[in-house]
């Protein structure tokens, strides 16, 4: 195994193309941008119309290749989930729009491998308290609000 250098980049997901920031960052190494370029892109294509962070491994030996691609933080995932472009500026006061409880496991599930939460449960909470800070209500109540009843027992969430 050769030296390996890490690039790392947040791209528009699956619309990246050779000019910056990838062909910049990626000249010097020597590496066939076209083929960076379209494996990116079809491999955030699901979180098209979001900024998505890449990680690109390069090993300089050989010039080859690995991406990782990370996910979209969680308010563009409920920004993408409610059709909004963007949270309340006045979240106590101002409500956005309203998820689904299916919508917010959903955001949970996508978000999970990449959460320090340690299971499905938690990561929703997580979503949850998102929601609170832009605005956004869940099946018409406060998030926090809906956080107690997970907590009481009132609302069960399948892990897996």
């Amino acid at each position: 195994m050769g030296k390996k250098v890490k690039v790392n980049l947040l791209v528009d997901a699956g619309k990246v193309t050779p000019g910056p920031p990838v062909g910049p960052a990626l000249g010097p190494f020597g590496l066939r941008i076209d083929q960076v370029v379209r494996e990116i892109n079809e491999k955030t294509k699901e979180f098209e119309g979001m900024k998505v962070p890449v990680t690109i491994i390069i090993d300089m030996e050989n010039r080859t290749f690995e991406l990782e691609i990370g996910t979209p933080p969680t308010s563009s995932l409920i920004l993408r989930e409610i059709g909004v472009e963007k949270g309340s500026g006045a979240s106590g006061t101002n409500v956005v729009g309203d998820l689904s409880l299916d919508q917010v496991v959903k955001i949970a599930k996508i978000k999970l491998s990449s959460s320090f939460a340690s299971s499905l449960v938690s990561c929703v909470k997580e979503v949850l308290g998102t929601c609170k800070s832009m605005g956004v209500t869940v099946e018409g109540k406060d998030p926090v609000e809906v956080i107690r009843d997970i907590n009481s027992g009132r609302i069960k969430i399948e892990e897996g």
